[in-house]
């Protein structure tokens, strides 16, 4: 494949060659797709999902909440304006591996410390371009998320698709404690601190409480509550994060304990995970909900949100009659449940993503308004 670039920098036209080895996709369905080989030289497997943000893929590709998955890309062209350590929403590229129709080789950003190739390559992650994405999102919209296979390194087209059918479902991997931080940290020197359970916390969270004159003290995912309500926080929220929320059992039995001691704020896994002490039922969606603009209403005021997701599980709204959380905002696209109140208590959750600010920052007034509860409470 021969790509031309125009190099704003030396303003001159050059041309480039993809230079990459054969690479495949294999689907547990039996399907082999055949491609370009970028990033780093193995093989993997993981959940196959598609995100449709336009622009992103750095802060997406180091979310923690895409552990377990094999992540495709909507958007034809990948890696156009680099890479920088700035973007990064965890430590280290924590998705399986990426799909994408076009890695572009040549940057086109000042700002950009890495190609896409060279950001994959040092996390060891592999990635596959020229597939037909498109054709590959209608396949996983019809028939649901499958388990995939990739490989940048040779192997046979059987042995591939066994790897894919043999790799357990996303529903059964415990995946929150391979993200979670394994010890307390702090961030922030202020005079109220929000405690911060960690099921795979992205940095722009702790960043939009670091912006509104709250402190962070980070907890690992299974953090006993007593260790939590020793620290002497003034809050608590309980992140988001990869997987299945009904694995976390010992997470959900520290939450319960901790749910009227202070303010309380759920995102995505969080809201699960809060939703699951009041008796709550979860389930596993189709495909998910997963990049930008995806409209959430507000049922009491009436204003529709344009937010950014990423969630592969849901809660069955019908499983909280008759508890004291009420539906407070809805998909509407799909209808499924986006936030929840308490009755009395001042906890709220959401499941999507104020902090990613994909374009809108309609949401970002959440953190504000619950640092503001905080500080008064």
């Amino acid at each position: 494949m021969i790509c031309y670039y125009f190099d704003i920098k030396y303003n001159e036209l050059y041309l480039g060659e993809n230079m990459g080895n054969e690479a495949k996709l294999a689907l547990e369905d039996g399907t082999i797709l055949k491609g370009e080989a970028f990033g780093y030289e193995t093989v993997t497997v993981g959940e196959l999902a598609f995100s449709t943000g336009m622009s992103g893929y750095t802060e997406a590709l180091t979310d923690p909440s895409f552990k377990g998955q094999i992540l495709m890309s909507t958007y034809p062209l990948e890696g156009n304006y680099g890479v920088s350590e700035d973007w990064y929403q965890s430590d280290k590229v924590q998705v399986e591996g990426f799909v994408v129709r076009e890695a572009c080789k040549k940057l086109s950003n000042f700002g950009a410390k890495k190609t896409l190739d060279e950001f994959l390559r040092e996390f060891k992650v592999p990635g596959i371009e020229d597939i037909d994405t498109r054709d590959l999102t209608l396949k996983i919209r019809e028939k649901g998320s499958l388990k995939a296979a990739l490989a940048t390194e040779e192997i046979d087209d059987d042995e591939l698709v066994a790897r894919a059918r043999q790799h357990k479902s996303i529903v059964d991997l415990d995946l929150v404690p391979l993200v979670s931080t394994s010890e307390i940290k702090t961030y922030g020197d202020f005079d109220k601190t929000v405690a911060i359970i960690d099921c795979g916390v992205k940095r722009n969270i702790i960043n939009c409480f670091l912006e509104n004159g709250v402190g962070v003290a980070l907890f690992p995912y299974d953090a006993d509550y007593k260790t939590i309500l020793d620290y002497g926080v003034n809050g608590l929220m309980v992140s988001s994060g990869p997987g299945n929320p009904e694995r976390l059992t010992s997470t959900i039995g520290n939450v319960e304990k901790l749910i009227n001691k202070f303010p309380v704020f759920g995102i995505c896994m969080g809201q699960h995970l809060i939703a699951k002490t009041f008796g709550a039922s979860t389930y596993k969606m189709k495909f998910g909900h997963r990049g930008a603009n995806q409209p959430v209403k507000d049922l009491q005021s009436g204003k529709v949100f344009i937010t950014s997701q990423n969630h592969g599980f849901c809660i069955d709204p019908d499983s909280l009659k008759g508890s004291d959380l009420e539906l407070t905002q809805i998909n509407l696209n799909d209808g499924t449940p986006e936030g929840f109140s308490h009755k009395e208590l001042p906890l709220r959750t959401i499941q999507y993503h104020p902090e990613s600010g994909p374009g809108p920052n309609d949401t970002k007034v959440l953190f504000e308004d619950f640092s503001k509860m905080i500080k008064e409470y």
